[in-house]
């Protein structure tokens, strides 16, 4: 985890950009996250 400023909230994996708050204005949802993140783990 690395502390982020100005309300921003990105998810990273190994340096990939996963999720970015900052580019849908949103939290994620949990569900599609975990799963984009588990089928990173499996590429």
């Amino acid at each position: 985890m690395i502390q982020g400023r100005g309300g921003v909230f990105d998810v990273k994996v190994d340096g990939r950009l996963v999720y970015s708050k900052h580019h849908t204005g949103k939290f994620p949802d949990h569900e599609p996250l975990i799963r984009t993140i588990q089928q990173m783990g499996k590429e």
